[in-house]
């Protein structure tokens, strides 16, 4: 159980309705024993991050399919950052091309996911990027 006692959000910001890649992440978090929190799809920024505090997560996962990645990623580490909850750590995976990996990771974000990754390589950095929280 890689992932006992961590606590994860899988969020849906944005417009986009396809939300299978994150249920996959999110019944693999489960898998690995985190306790796991998915939002739904099309939500906001701000209740995202509501949530996120709400639920005393350890980190949030967002899917973004839409290609506006970039955008929703600032929006959303703008609101963890104005709710003095930075320290969250926060994933993206989606349809996100190569190019633009090295800007994410810059903004902030942990780990950057795409369709072609094994799932199990996902768990794990996760796992390697929680592994010295409590």
């Amino acid at each position: 159980m890689k992932l006992k006692g961590k606590r994860i959000l899988i969020a849906k910001p944005g417009l986009d309705g396809h939300d299978v890649g994150a249920k996959v992440i999110a019944l693999a978090l489960r898998d690995a024993g985190a306790d796991v929190i998915y939002t739904g799809l099309r939500k906001s920024p701000e209740y995202i991050t509501r949530v996120a505090i709400e639920e005393d997560v350890h980190c949030v996962g967002l899917s973004v399919l839409s290609g506006s990645h970039k955008e929703l990623l600032k929006e959303v580490l703008n609101e963890l950052n104005n709710a003095d909850a930075s320290g969250i750590d926060v994933f993206i995976g989606g349809t996100i091309p190569p190019t633009d990996h090295d800007e994410l990771l810059k903004l902030g974000v942990q780990g950057v996911f795409t369709s072609d990754m094994r799932v199990e390589d996902v768990v794990d950095k996760i796992a390697d990027v929680l592994g010295g929280q409590g």
